[in-house]
């Protein structure tokens, strides 16, 4: 027999406590952190197949909002004559729908997307907040590549972008922590109740015409503002048409009340997706 020195030795291996969800903390960045090759794949994943086996392929980013610009122009800016604040129609509009397209794609993909992976979800264990994050990523790289018609139009009005655009990249940011918060709550409501996703579509529509998509924010009276700021979107697209269209620059009390709401809406929406997700493989 061998000295037992020269016995091979055995790692021990590490012990894994499982929690109650209600133990659980409401986000684990170290745990995200652990899958983050997992979110790549998900994120590389969701814009391929989006573009595979298409005609024009990318160009999508581009042909979509032009197309819609054009029709808004024709109907909004020609026929009734909207007003602007002397900002011409075609980048009044497209500052405000690059914005919304954004808004709409990451709330509908990113709703639907633990439904939409039941595949993963009844196979491995991961985050599963993991998919709501990857959807709204795979929007926002769509969002980037459309930024390139707006300054191809900027550059044909001769408008430069003013101070605000120092504010664009943390008005984005409270356009992306909206929709998330917004969904962890329908994305967990959808596990359980499929109606979620046939009312997805008209909640997104009537949060377009709740957004001053095709018209400015002070068409209404002013003792509306607060009703505007409780919708982050609002302030965003009022940010976006400051930095890029020359547009008036929203009321900092409105871009507070927006901060507060949004991060109300996602602190409660992490509470909210916690309590369910373990639930989740043995309902989808």
């Amino acid at each position: 027999m061998p000295p037992l020195s020269r016995l091979p030795t055995q790692p021990i291996p590490r012990t894994v406590e499982i929690l109650p969800i209600r133990q659980q903390a409401l986000l684990d960045p170290a745990e995200l952190w652990r899958f983050r090759h997992l979110f790549c794949a998900i994120v590389w994943r969701t814009i391929r197949v989006r573009y595979k086996q298409t005609v024009i392929g990318l160009a999508w980013v581009l042909l979509q909002p032009f197309l819609l610009m054009l029709v808004f122009t024709i109907i909004f800016g020609q026929l009734t004559n909207m007003p602007t604040h002397g900002q011409p129609y075609p980048i009044f509009v497209l500052s405000g729908l690059l914005v919304w397209l954004f808004v709409a794609q990451a709330f509908n993909q990113a709703s639907i997307s633990i439904v939409g992976n039941t595949h993963l979800i009844t196979k491995i264990y991961f985050p599963r907040i993991i998919l709501i994050l990857a959807a709204i990523t795979a929007a926002m790289f769509d969002f980037v590549c459309s930024l390139v018609l707006l300054i191809a139009l900027m550059i044909c009005y001769g408008i430069s972008p003013t101070v605000g655009a120092l504010l664009f990249v943390p008005m984005m940011l409270l356009a992306a922590l909206t929709v998330f918060g917004l969904s962890l709550w329908i994305s967990a409501l959808h596990v359980t109740y499929r109606d979620v996703g046939h009312l997805l579509p008209f909640l997104t529509q009537l949060w377009m015409f709740l957004s001053p998509v095709v018209y400015p924010s002070d068409l209404l009276p002013a003792k509306y503002n607060l009703l505007f700021a409780l919708n982050p979107i609002v302030v965003v697209i009022d940010v976006t048409r400051w930095a890029f269209a020359a547009g008036p620059a929203p009321a900092s009390w409105m871009v507070a009340v927006s901060c507060a709401v949004a991060t109300f809406v996602c602190i409660t929406g992490f509470w909210f997706f916690r309590r369910l997700e373990a639930n989740f493989p043995d309902i989808v």
